[in-house]
Parts: structure tokens; C-alpha cells; sequence
């Protein structure tokens, strides 16, 4: 019995030596002719093949981070949408792998997007500026400088896939910064001039030749044709609200024809822009030129008040030609 053990223990001894050889000979085959690889597909195209997928991916998460490792800042990521999917496989020691171009595959699929700032003066977009301490030294500046529209200022980060002009630090301020309009000290009212207050109007629309600007920003209370008890015509302008002492400027550059008080207007100021163009302000408060000064577009002539025949604060603005008034909105407003 102990013999027979002995002679199955030999056999099987010599059976797993011979088992062993024989793998061990084989993976030498195996490793003499093949090596293993991982082959490369993108989206279900196969594109070749990586020695060494860590390596290869390691280099692709690197541009997806910040582009191709240029010094371009502004670079935020590199979208992709198709990452290279790895299968490990044996091949033929003869197959060349392709790493570099499976990374340019990778590059030409890619958008770049880039990160940067805009000032924005209300929903306008004004200035851009690289980085956020370049925007942030915008802002501070004009505070400092107390330029008018500092409320209206704010920085927005965008992402986009083109790079725009940026502007420089010193130009965006310079751009930007809106001086506060002091107007000219109170002078006593003297009725100066000649005006016409016929409540002839036109509801059509007339080229005037001139580009008007606004002489406050406001609210419109009334408009043009509106009809109110406290009125005995028809609205011969345009009511627009404002903060009592509110400069008024010219709407456009042309000769003072009338300073000082008319009836209904209260303190009025008109201005003539030749061809039988004018233009009324009513209801101020205060009026800072008189009959016979030239004016220039934006120059401030009076102040919002409620002189008159008025309820309210507001600017009374009228657009007349040859006496005739006409809607201010069809040339402002």
C-alpha cells in the first residue's frame, strides 16, 4: 500500500514539473512574440494603440485642465466630448504605438474656452480686462474719483471660446468715468425773450433735421396728446419725473430765445435751433441763462422744479416746429 502511494506521489510530481515546464515554456514563446498593449478607440473608432495608458491619459487630462501648457493665463478648460476608451490585449512585438497622434486627435476635437472680465455699465457690456483684480482696480478707481455711474458699474466673469481685446487699466477708466455735473449757481429770474405757448399740436411726425439727447433721464409721467383736467388742451409735451434741482441740459446746441416765468410753464427756458426748430423746458425750478445765450448740446441751462401749473417735480419738455408742437418721442425718449 505504502509502495503504491509512493509510485502515484512520483507520477503526479513528475506530472507537475512537466505542467510547469510547459507553461514556463510557453509564456517565453508568449513573451518572445507578443507583448501586451492597450488598444485606443475614440468614440467607437479605433485609432491605434498606448504602451502606456497612465502616461498617454495623465498628458490628455493635463490639456483638458489648461490647453497645451502655453502660457496663455487665460485658458479656463478644454472641453472634450469623447474620451479614448483603453483595452489591454497581446500583439505581435512588431506593433507600433501611436501615442502622439492619438493625443493630436484629442487636440483637434478639443474647444478651448477662455476665462476673462467685463465691466458692465448696466447690462452693457463697456471694457474687458484679463483677470479679476484688473476689473476690481477699475471699479475702485472710478469710486475713488466719484465718477456719477459707479451704481450702475459691475464686473462679469465670462467663459467663451474666443479671446477678445482686453483693455488697458488707465484707457478703461478714462472711458468709463462720468464727471458729476455741478450746475451753475441760482441766479434771480428775469423774464427775458419772446415765446409762443399757442397749444396748436401735430400728431404726425416731421424731420427735424438735428439729433436731440435726453436733458434728464426720469420717469414719464404724462405724454404727448394726454388729456387731464388740469389742462384746458390737449398735452403739448412730454412730463418726465425727477429729484426737485436736477440739472437740465440743452437737448441740443442752439440760441436761448426765452428765460423767465410763463403762466401755466412756471420758469420755462426755450431754445431755438434754427429753421424754426425749438424746444421748451417748463416748470423749473431754477433757470441758469437768459434770453440771447448760445448754448451747447448738453450745456445745463435750469433745474427740475414744480413752478407752474405742476403737481409733481418734472421736467415739461417740448419739441416745436414753426410753433407747431409735435410728439418729444419721435426724437427722444
Amino acid at each position: 500500500m505504502i509502495k503504491q502511494i509512493l509510485v502515484f506521489a512520483r507520477k503526479s510530481i513528475k506530472l507537475t514539473i512537466l505542467i510547469a515546464v510547459s507553461i514556463f515554456l510557453i509564456i517565453c514563446a508568449v513573451a518572445l512574440f507578443f507583448k501586451p498593449i492597450y488598444s485606443v478607440t475614440i468614440n467607437g473608432e479605433a485609432v491605434g494603440y498606448s504602451g502606456d495608458k497612465s502616461k498617454l491619459q495623465a498628458k490628455i487630462n493635463a490639456y483638458i485642465e489648461d490647453g497645451d501648457g502655453g502660457d496663455d493665463s487665460n485658458i479656463a478648460f478644454v472641453q472634450v466630448d469623447h474620451l479614448p476608451e483603453y483595452k489591454l490585449c497581446l500583439l505581435k512585438r512588431n506593433i507600433v504605438t501611436n501615442d502622439d497622434e492619438i493625443f493630436e486627435k484629442i487636440k483637434q476635437s478639443g474647444v478651448v474656452y477662455y476665462k476673462y472680465y467685463a465691466i458692465l455699465e448696466g447690462e452693457e457690456e463697456k471694457a474687458y480686462v484679463s483677470n479679476f483684480s484688473e476689473a476690481e482696480e477699475i471699479v475702485t478707481q472710478l469710486k475713488q474719483k466719484e465718477s456719477t455711474n459707479i451704481d450702475k458699474l459691475s464686473i462679469l466673469e465670462l467663459y467663451e471660446t474666443e479671446l477678445v481685446d482686453f483693455t488697458p487699466v488707465d484707457t478703461a477708466v478714462a472711458s468709463l468715468y462720468v464727471k458729476k455735473v455741478v450746475a451753475p449757481p441760482p441766479k434771480k429770474v428775469v423774464s427775458t425773450g419772446k415765446v409762443n405757448t399757442s397749444t396748436n399740436i401735430s400728431y404726425q411726425k416731421v424731420p427735424i433735421g438735428i439729433n436731440l439727447i435726453r436733458p434728464i433721464s426720469g420717469t414719464i409721467t404724462s405724454r404727448f396728446g394726454a388729456k387731464s383736467t388740469r389742462r384746458v388742451s390737449d398735452h403739448t409735451g412730454l412730463d418726465i419725473a425727477a429729484p426737485k434741482g436736477t440739472a437740465i441740459k440743452a437737448a441740443a446746441a442752439g440760441t436761448v430765445t426765452f428765460s423767465g416765468r410763463k403762466g401755466s410753464y412756471g420758469y420755462m427756458i426755450v431754445i431755438s435751433h434754427g429753421n424754426g426748430i425749438e424746444t421748451y423746458y417748463g416748470h423749473c425750478s431754477q433757470l441758469y441763462v437768459s434770453a440771447g445765450t448760445k448754448v451747447n448740446q448738453g450745456d445745463v441751462i435750469a433745474a427740475v422744479g414744480s413752478t407752474g401749473n405742476s403737481s409733481g417735480n418734472h421736467l415739461h419738455l417740448e419739441v416745436r416746429v414753426n410753433g407747431v408742437a409735435y410728439n418729444p418721442q419721435n426724437y427722444v425718449y
